[in-house]
């Protein structure tokens, strides 16, 4: 951490703390994903870990949060992250209520130009939720937090990391590697449940689908104000997610409630891909031209330049 001058927290989830930070050397900024070890024994965390460091860092999108690099001491490994500095879409969206069509629209086709792309390469997010979309000063929208990401092809990956634990008063580094085997037949129940497919609640098999649903409830939850299916206590909320169709009030537009409908089908085959989520009239109507990021991808490239991970 030597290398880090920490400032405050400025986030915090269920394994670890988020700070920011200035790089002594170059003065930029960034956040650190801290995590302790500690929390990390049990082999089935070590892995979430390690798969989001090898997912993260090798997605480059502009819209999609930046993974710099990790490094690690005796008691806690740290993830180096973009600072995306006007925080998360859920703290703007409860402080605005609900957004006006046009910047619904605009965040909606940022989300899906990360999930066109995450897609595009096997991965399904499996967390899309308003915590995990962060906006930066320029208010591009990116696409963080890949913990629960997972690979949606029948292959086995090889990935060279050096995540080490402390075990029995020794610290163990030595590099090793995990070899992920990836289905196209998920299981896994994960994520938050007001963003839940249908088949994901009902212990069905699935894939990058999922996070076409949760695109649609986002779609909603932006125009309306709160999730369509939430209800009080858990087996209500699963109830209607696998039941009810979609109340949509009357002050959304036809164009809106199109793709709100198109999004939330209950059978994912009839979900849309996202090159037709872009080309929806609702979203071309406001997206004429694609956001812009060149000043950030050129940040990026002189924050890795500048970073000696080494010797942090």
């Amino acid at each position: 951490m030597k290398d880090f001058k920490v400032g405050h927290e400025i986030g915090k989830g269920k394994y670890g703390r988020v700070h920011l930070a200035t790089n002594k050397s170059s003065g930029y900024i960034v956040a650190l994903k801290i995590l302790l070890k500690q929390e990390l024994k049990h082999d089935k965390l070590l892995r979430q870990l390690e798969r989001e460091v090898e997912i993260q860092g090798n997605l480059n999108h502009p819209n999609i949060l930046k993974l710099y690099g990790y490094f690690q001491d005796e008691k806690r490994v740290v993830m180096i992250l973009e600072w995306a500095s006007l925080g998360t879409l859920y703290a703007q969206l409860k402080r605005q209520m609900r957004f006006v069509e046009k910047q619904a629209s605009r965040y909606i086709a940022q989300i899906a130009k990360s999930l066109k792309y995450v897609h595009e390469r096997h991965i399904v997010h499996r967390d899309l939720k308003p915590e995990n979309l962060l906006i930066d000063k320029q208010g591009v929208l990116k696409l963080a937090d890949f913990g629960w990401a997972t690979y949606v092809q029948d292959f086995t990956k090889q990935v060279k990391l050096n995540i080490s634990l402390k075990t029995n008063g020794y610290n163990t580094h030595n590099t090793h590697y995990s070899h992920f085997k990836y289905s196209s037949s998920l299981k896994t129940i994960c994520g938050t449940l007001d963003y839940l497919a249908p088949e994901m609640v009902k212990r069905q098999s699935y894939n990058e689908k999922v996070d076409v649903w949760a695109l649609g409830i986002i779609c909603y939850e932006l125009l309306v104000g709160v999730p369509p299916f939430e209800s009080i206590g858990f087996p209500l909320t699963i109830q209607r997610i696998v039941l009810d169709e979609v109340m949509i009030p009357d002050y959304v537009s036809k164009e809106a409630r199109d793709i709100i409908i198109m999004l939330l089908q209950k059978d994912p085959i009839n979900r849309p891909s996202m090159e037709q989520v872009l080309n929806h009239p609702w979203i071309r109507m406001y997206n004429k031209s694609s956001p812009q990021n060149s000043t950030q991808t050129k940040l990026t490239k002189t924050i890795i330049t500048n970073i000696n991970y080494n010797n942090c």
